[in-house]
C-alpha cells in the first residue's frame, strides 16, 4: 500500500524544517545511511551520506562562526572557540535531530541491542550534516544558513558563560585533586585519508583508561576526556 504524503517522513521532515528539495536525490542521499542496501547508488553526482555529512560540517561551522561574532561581539577569540565546539559537537547536534524529528526519515539497516542504539545516535548526529549539506547542494549557502541559524540559535543561551571543553575540565579536575595530568594515548587510526577516524584513550591515576574516538586527534581527545569525567562522575574509581 503506497504511503500517503501526510505519512511520509521525509515530505514530513521537508515541511517541518521549511525547506522543499528541488531535486529529491540531494534528500534521499542525506538520509540513506551507508548501512542501508541502496546507499551505493547516492554516491555519484556527490548525493552520498558521507560527502554530505563532510559538506555539511564544514557549512555549519562557517555559519556557527558567524553567529557567534554576532552575538558575542566582546568575547575573544578563546571564548569563541570554546562555545564553537559546544555548538557543533555530537550532543547539540543530536538536540537538533531530535527537534526535527530527524530518525525517522532515515533509513538504516535493521539491528538491535546497544550497539544499535549506538549507531542510531551516531545516525541521527551525522544525519543532521548529511541534511545539511545536502541542502547547501540543492539550494545553495541562503537556505542552508537559514537553516542553521533558525535550529542552532536557541542553543547559544545555554551557556551564560564560554562553556570549558572536556579536555580543560578534566586538567582541572586533576590538578583540584593534586594528580597528575591526564595522559591520552593514540590507539588506531582508520578510515580514508581524507577522513580518518582516531582512537584515543584518556588516563588518570587512579582511574580507569577511557577509549574514545573522534575525525581528527583533537576531537578524539576532546571525547576521550568527556568519557573519562563521566566515568569518574559516576563513581567508577579504580
Amino acid at each position: 500500500m503506497a504511503m500517503s504524503p501526510a505519512q511520509d517522513p521525509r515530505q514530513t521532515l521537508e515541511h517541518r524544517i521549511g525547506y522543499r528539495f528541488t531535486n529529491k536525490v540531494f534528500l534521499e542521499g542525506a538520509l540513506t545511511h551507508p548501512s542501508a542496501a541502496q546507499a551505493a547508488k547516492f554516491l555519484k553526482g556527490g548525493a552520498g551520506y558521507e560527502r554530505l555529512e563532510f559538506l555539511g560540517d564544514r557549512v555549519l561551522g562557517l555559519v556557527i562562526a558567524e553567529l557567534l561574532l554576532e552575538h558575542f561581539p566582546k568575547e575573544n577569540e578563546g571564548a569563541l572557540s570554546k562555545r564553537f565546539v559546544a555548538l557543533v559537537r555530537k550532543e547539540a547536534l543530536l538536540e537538533v535531530a531530535k527537534k526535527i524529528d530527524l530518525m525517522p526519515a532515515i533509513d538504516l539497516a535493521p539491528g538491535s541491542g546497544k550497539a544499535f542504539d549506538r549507531q542510531q545516535e551516531t545516525a541521527a548526529a551525522d544525519g543532521v550534516e548529511a541534511l545539511i549539506g545536502a541542502i547547501f547542494q540543492d539550494g545553495g549557502y541562503d537556505p542552508a544558513r537559514k537553516f542553521i541559524r533558525a535550529w542552532w540559535l536557541p542553543l547559544l543561551g545555554q551557556f551564560a558563560a564560554p562553556p570549558k571543553d572536556p579536555k580543560t575540565a578534566l586538567q582541572e579536575w586533576a590538578q583540584g585533586k593534586g594528580l597528575p595530568l591526564p595522559e591520552y594515548q593514540v590507539h588506531a587510526t582508520a578510515g580514508p585519508d581524507h577522513q580518518p577516524t582516531f582512537e584515543i584513550s584518556a588516563e588518570i591515576a587512579g582511574y580507569p583508561a577511557v577509549e574514545a574516538s573522534g575525525r581528527s586527534k583533537r576531537a578524539a581527545e576532546q571525547a576521550a576526556a568527556e568519557a573519562l569525567l563521566a566515568a569518574i562522575d559516576a563513581g567508577t574509581k579504580t
